[in-house]
Parts: structure tokens; C-alpha cells; sequence
């Protein structure tokens, strides 16, 4: 009897330790997920890799196959760590598998306690940038890079937003909450090691929380607009609750370009201003451009994949900031996904006659008004047998890419390399046509106005809103680089620089071409025979001089083109003579068909 009361005392006993213990251990492993966050991830994984890395695997008694192969994944691993800083999208994907492993093996978690990192299963708990970031990914797997367009397409994301007297484009934290909970969305155990992934990558390795957009077929991003030297503003608050609530409303938001528009993305934000830092440093480092410094207060490169990037800091800039503009290869693209207009049809055949005609062309207009696609657009008009050389500040049209076998070779200067040799050497490698990129400078100006006595045909871009004004750049442009003293002169070269100005205009998010202009110099003439008449030349084109006249030959006007005056004589003759014989005669077709179309 007393033995079987020991016994039951003894098994309980054993029963109660063993409760306690589990009790214990489910305390440890509870506070243990309770500290799992998105730094100790990182930390996890920057551990792995520096262990990768410094790692002698000689030591390890392999095979020399075994040692090489795991030499060889050193070397990539490494090499991919700095080629995904510089937008390599295949080095991102490389490092983003290889992250996704060890999470999976070390991160730590499973499929209840990733939720403790993010709430994923509990929509009320998640934060606008985690939404979105599901989102996100889920548009990526069904579009691509297309997702973000998507997104935005499909819930109006883009629509003129008005606040009383203001108007203004945003997404906000509002429009982020209506189209997560209009998806309906699931996700999976390996969706959320994804999402997470992507997370742990930004932070570490990538662009913070613009790295998803970046990759995005989209105009631009820019980051560091809004938030001024924060530093110095943080040092004169008095509480810490002062601090959140700069913390909170420092408008350390990102800013996108899309179709046009400068769309404020007020759901989404820099952590802080040590992030944007980081990210202003990162960003434009690809090729080696040398170092952002206060001495250097900007620096203008290219990203891997094409991108072109601006970075700004202190003391030249107020704040550090950062301006990305993509342009994407578009061979693919259609003129006429981008004249859409009525009598479209008539403006695009317009256009490829003066290409195949090989008259010199600048399109004008604002930033964001669709010049550097057109002008892509345009090149498919070449013929085929010339030759084209390109020269750019940094390199943002591609043209290799887009129009692969052509012969088209792109230069730009360099640190020990200038300009004006570029052009010097350029000129020794069989060119026909020349194309200049933007004219964002006299020297670039200069330029143009060079190369266009030495080339059958240029194409270039500028911001002028008119052509006299453009015009009037060039003049200057000669005045102060090229040696001119005459103003008379000067512009008389400048007009004869180009034939033909385009201009592009956006109205919200709406391109359109809103005039094609001819620019005709005036021929020098001699002066009439008659004394009074000669002197009252001479003295008009003293007080008055004329160098060159304009033609408005196509107009945008409610809604449709519009057809206005002809080419010049001088300006047919050139297309007549650049064109096949089958050409000309489609060419010349084209003239009458043209004035059945209503003029303005």
C-alpha cells in the first residue's frame, strides 16, 4: 500500500517536472520568436556570408572538386554582392535565392511564428508599406515588370486627387487599405518567405523601400525632395515626442514619375534620414564614378540596367537626394500606342518622311513630355545603310538594345576624355547619321551646331518651348563657346543647324505632339541695285536682321492634327533626294493626300 502511494507520488512528481520544463522551454522559445525582427534576419544573414567569405575551405579535407565548387560559389557570391548594389537584376536574384536558403534554414522561424515578424495573417496589423508590399510581389508573379502598372491601372492610383482649392496626385494610406482588402488576398507559407525576403534583401543590400519600384517599368523615382536637413531640424526639439512627431511627419516620402505625372507616395517613407543616406550613397556607384563628396556635391551616372541616376548632398544640395529616370528598351513599341489622336495616322506618316527624308530634327518640350521615347521611336525610320552614331552625357536612349544588328555605335565623355574629342574622333568612324542625345549644355549646343555641318542627317532633344527660343540657345551658345562675336551671324548658323522642331506637350499624364515647325534660313543676298533701295535694305537688316523663318507645318488643335502650312521648296527637294524612286512617288502622294485633311 505504501509502496503504491510512493509510486503514484513519484510518477506524479515526474509528471509536474516535466510540465515545468516543457513550460520553460516554450517560455525560452516564445521570447526567442518574440525577438525575432527584420534586423536580427539581417543580421543572421550578413553572419552567413562574412562566414562564406573569410571561410578557408582547404581546411575542410575535401576533394579538390568539393573545394573548387565551393570556391566558385565564394566567387559569385561575392562578386554578386557588389553588382547588385549597381541594379543588376540577375546579381539581386542570385543573392535574393541564396538569402531565401539560409532564412529558410536559419531565419529561425515557420510557418506560425513568420507571422511575428510580419503579421500577414492579420490584416488590421499590418503596416501601408507591408501591404504594399504584398501587393506587390502578387502583381510581379501575374505581370512582371508590368505589376506596378497594373496595380495602378487597375484601381485608378493615378487620378487627379482635389482637396478644396488644391489638386494634386498621391497614393495614399487610404487608397493602399481599398485595394489590399478589394484583392482578397492569400498567401502561402513560401509567399511570405518571399515577401520576407524581399524585405531582409532592401535592407541590407538593396535600395531600401524604393527597391521594389525601382525595378518597375515605370519613368522615375526620386527620394529626399521633400525632407530638408533633418539632422539640423532634430537637434532643437525638446521631448521625444517632439522627435516622433518629426519622426512621423519628416515627408522623407518617395516621390514616382509615371506617365508624365509626380506622384507623391504618401503611405510610403524613408525610415530615416541615416536610410535615405545610405541609399543616396548606394545608388549611383555603378562603374565606379568616383565619390560623392562635399567637394563633389553631385554626381550624374547610369545605372546596370540602364537607368539614369541623379544624386545631390550637402553643401550643394539642402538635404541628400536622389533622381532615377528609367528608360526602358521599346522596341516592341508602337508609334501609334503613342499618337493616338484623331488624324494620328497622317501625323505618323509625316513623321517617318522627314526620317526617311533626312532632315535634321530636335524635339522639344518639358521634362516628361515623351521626347526621349520618341526619339527612340524615330530611329526605326533610318534606312538601314547609314550608319549612326550617338553621343551622350550618360548613356539613357540604348539604341544598341533596342535595335540589335543595326549599326549604331554610342560614346560619351569621360573624366580624361572630353567632349569635343569624342566629336573629333566620332567623326573618323564612318557616321551617316549623328544623334546627340540632349542638348543640356552651350558646350553640347556647340556641338550640334558642329556636327551638323559634317552629317547627312542629326536628331537631338532640348527643353525649348519654342523654337525661337531654341534658336536663340544655340546663338548664345555659339557667342560664348564658339568663337563668334557676330550675333547676326552666330544665329544665322544656329537656324541652319536644324530643319525641322518638335515639340512634345504633357497636360496630366496626356503626350501629344503639339506642333511640328520647319526652320528655313534666309539665303544671303545681294543688295538691290537701286541706291534707295539698297539703303533701305541695308538698314532693315541692320535694325532688324532676319536670319530665319519658320513654318508651322502640323498643329495639335481640339483633340485632333492638324495640317497647316507646307514644307519650303529647299526642304522637299532635300526629302526628294534622299528617297528611293518608289519613295518619292509615296512621298509625293503623301503631300496631296495631306491636303484633304482639314487645316486649322
Amino acid at each position: 500500500m505504501i509502496f503504491n502511494l510512493g509510486l503514484i507520488l513519484l510518477i506524479c512528481t515526474g509528471l509536474i517536472l516535466i510540465a515545468l520544463y516543457k513550460y520553460k522551454e516554450e517560455g525560452k522559445t516564445a521570447v526567442k520568436y518574440q525577438e525575432l525582427t527584420v534586423d536580427s534576419l539581417i543580421h543572421t544573414v550578413d553572419e552567413t556570408f562574412a562566414d562564406i567569405l573569410s571561410k578557408d575551405f582547404r581546411e575542410l579535407n575535401l576533394n579538390r572538386t568539393e573545394t573548387n565548387k565551393r570556391e566558385n560559389i565564394r566567387r559569385l557570391i561575392r562578386r554578386n554582392l557588389k553588382e547588385c548594389t549597381a541594379g543588376d537584376e540577375k546579381a539581386k536574384e542570385y543573392i535574393k535565392d541564396y538569402m531565401e536558403d539560409i532564412l529558410k534554414k536559419k531565419g529561425g522561424f515557420d510557418g506560425d511564428t513568420i507571422n511575428n515578424i510580419i503579421a500577414f495573417d492579420i490584416p488590421s496589423r499590418l503596416k501601408p508599406q507591408d501591404k504594399f508590399e504584398i501587393l506587390l510581389y502578387l502583381y510581379k508573379i501575374n505581370y512582371g515588370k508590368e505589376g506596378f502598372h497594373k496595380l495602378i491601372e487597375n484601381y485608378s492610383l493615378d487620378a487627379l486627387k482635389e482637396e478644396g482649392e488644391k489638386s494634386y496626385y498621391a497614393i495614399t494610406e487610404d487608397d493602399i487599405e481599398r485595394v489590399y482588402y478589394g484583392e482578397n488576398i492569400y498567401l502561402s507559407y513560401e509567399d511570405k518567405v518571399k515577401v520576407l525576403t524581399q524585405r531582409v534583401y532592401q535592407q541590407y543590400r538593396g535600395f531600401g523601400v524604393i527597391d521594389g519600384i525601382r525595378e518597375m517599368k515605370i519613368d522615375g523615382v526620386t527620394g529626399g525632395v521633400s525632407c530638408g536637413n533633418l539632422s539640423e531640424v532634430s537637434e532643437n526639439l525638446n521631448t521625444d515626442w517632439d522627435k516622433y512627431m518629426l519622426a512621423d511627419k519628416s515627408l522623407l516620402d518617395i516621390w514616382i514619375f509615371y506617365h508624365g505625372k509626380s506622384i507623391r507616395l504618401k503611405f510610403l517613407r524613408f525610415p530615416s534620414e541615416k536610410e535615405l543616406i545610405r541609399i543616396c550613397k548606394n545608388i549611383y556607384r555603378n562603374n565606379n564614378p568616383g565619390f560623392l563628396s562635399e567637394t563633389r556635391g553631385y554626381i550624374l551616372n547610369d545605372m546596370k540596367d540602364g537607368s539614369r541616376v541623379v544624386v545631390f548632398r550637402p553643401p550643394v544640395a539642402a538635404g541628400w537626394a536622389f533622381f532615377l529616370r528609367k528608360h526602358d528598351v521599346i522596341t516592341s513599341m508602337d508609334i501609334r500606342r503613342i499618337i493616338t489622336q484623331e488624324n494620328g495616322e497622317m501625323a505618323i506618316k509625316l513623321l517617318r518622311w522627314m526620317v526617311k527624308g533626312c532632315l535634321s530634327l530636335v524635339i522639344t518640350g518639358e521634362m516628361g513630355s515623351g521626347k526621349t521615347t520618341l526619339l527612340k521611336i524615330l530611329v526605326q525610320f533610318i534606312e538601314e545603310i547609314y550608319p549612326i552614331r550617338v553621343y551622350e552625357q550618360v548613356y539613357e536612349l540604348n539604341l544598341n538594345k533596342a535595335y540589335p544588328g543595326r549599326n549604331i555605335l554610342s560614346l560619351r565623355e569621360s573624366p580624361t576624355v572630353s567632349g569635343q574629342e569624342i566629336l573629333n574622333t566620332m567623326k573618323k568612324t564612318d557616321g551617316t547619321v549623328l544623334i546627340l542625345g540632349e542638348v543640356a549644355s552651350h558646350e553640347a549646343a556647340n556641338y550640334l551646331v558642329e556636327i551638323s555641318q559634317i552629317s547627312k542627317m542629326t536628331l537631338c532633344s532640348h527643353h525649348a518651348e519654342t523654337t525661337e527660343d531654341f534658336v536663340a540657345y544655340l546663338k548664345i551658345a555659339q557667342l560664348r563657346t564658339g568663337g563668334f562675336h557676330n550675333e547676326e551671324l552666330a544665329e544665322y548658323q544656329a537656324a541652319g543647324a536644324v530643319n525641322i522642331d518638335i515639340h512634345m506637350e504633357n497636360k496630366n499624364g496626356h503626350r501629344y505632339i503639339s506642333r511640328i515647325t520647319e526652320v528655313i534660313p534666309y539665303c544671303r543676298t545681294e543688295l538691290p541695285l537701286g541706291l534707295v533701295e539698297a539703303t533701305r535694305e541695308y538698314y532693315k537688316r541692320k535694325t532688324s536682321p532676319l536670319t530665319y523663318e519658320t513654318r508651322e507645318i502640323l498643329s495639335f488643335r481640339e483633340g485632333r492634327y492638324v495640317f497647316g502650312q507646307d514644307f519650303s521648296p529647299k526642304a522637299r527637294e532635300h526629302i526628294c533626294g534622299n528617297l528611293s524612286v518608289k519613295d518619292r512617288e509615296e512621298f509625293l502622294e503623301f503631300l496631296e493626300q495631306k491636303k484633304e485633311v482639314p487645316y486649322g
